[in-house]
């Protein structure tokens, strides 16, 4: 074994000699940095989405007659105003807050109007003595109790109409009593 380590001493010699010449020139170069990983592809910003509003029918144009226009005043000091379109005939803006939706009037059964949100978020329902604003994607109502100055009108016009009719057979009873107390006398014992 002695001759095989003879025979690469000098090899071997070689080796450590070359190893420390490098390591002072190793150590004075900086290491290199790692390469950052690859950043994933940024995907597109998605195409805006074109909505064309369709025209309207002449079913859509009665309802929009019967909307109430005007700033409506909601529970908790909330107000929504409904307007008609100035882009789109027979089509209804209503604005909340910070929204704001394009709607389409739509005639129920029942008599009262529903506005429809074109994009599908909103609806809003109106009856004569109040309005009411649902999102329907989160099945949550936004506000209610919510009174345009016509609906007010309407409801002021049947609390009168109601006090009438309350006040109609009492008034026959009086008048009745007092056009047979005259023809009459009292006698008292």
């Amino acid at each position: 074994m002695s001759s095989i380590f003879l025979r690469c001493a000098p090899a071997i010699a070689a080796l450590v000699v070359s190893a420390f010449a490098l390591a002072p020139a190793l150590a004075a170069e900086p290491a290199k940095p790692a390469k950052p990983a690859a950043k994933p592809a940024r995907k597109a910003a998605p195409a805006p989405v074109v909505f064309a509003v369709p025209d309207a029918q002449p079913d859509q144009v009665k309802a929009a007659e019967l909307v109430y226009y005007g700033p409506y005043d909601c529970e908790f000091q909330q107000n929504v105003s409904v307007t008609q379109s100035a882009k789109h005939p027979a089509y209804v803006d209503v604005k909340f807050g910070s929204g704001n939706w394009l709607m389409k009037p739509v005639l129920s059964s029942t008599g009262a109007i529903r506005l429809e949100d074109v994009r599908g978020e909103m609806l809003m329902v109106q009856i004569s003595t109040k309005s009411m604003l649902l999102n329907v994607k989160t099945a949550k109502r936004l506000v209610d109790e919510c009174i345009s100055p016509r609906q007010r009108e309407l409801v002021a016009e049947a609390k009168a109409a109601k006090a009438a009719a309350e006040a109609a057979p009492v008034k026959a009873i009086v008048e009745a009593g007092t056009a047979a107390g005259t023809g009459t006398t009292s006698t008292m014992k």
